[in-house]
């Protein structure tokens, strides 16, 4: 159940990471905010950010294997990186509307086979 908990925390910190560091490209878009600068950018997905960590740092707590989780460092920080490029795929498909050509698909397919190098038993 930690490890089911972990991913699902990590999850949603990604989707808050990713709003946080790429949404605001779409601010432009939006009538609101088409007068903000730069630092209120800033500040705006900082507090995105803040969001993240919420759910980040439990992710870890909860997941890292000297606190009872099931998965080692390294183990966590791969799902992570996996998590995030699956959320920034969707996100960047769906608000940015880019399509992935052969060779996204390739390197996402070689970072899914070094999860499964990471996670092997050897």
């Amino acid at each position: 159940m930690k490890g089911l908990t972990t991913v699902i925390f990590l999850v949603i910190s990604n989707i808050f990471m990713t709003c946080a560091w790429y949404g605001h490209l779409k601010f432009k878009d939006m009538s609101w905010s088409q007068n903000l600068g730069l630092f209120s950018i800033i500040l705006i997905s900082w507090g995105m950010a803040f969001f993240e960590y919420l759910f980040q740092v439990p992710a870890n707590r909860i997941g890292f294997k000297d606190d009872g989780g099931p998965f080692s460092l390294v183990q966590l920080k791969t799902i992570q990186e996996a998590i995030t490029l699956v959320v920034f795929m969707a996100f960047s498909t769906i608000v940015f509307k880019q399509r992935f050509e052969w060779n996204h698909i390739v390197g996402f397919c070689l970072i899914v086979l070094a999860v499964f190098v990471i996670f092997k038993k050897w």
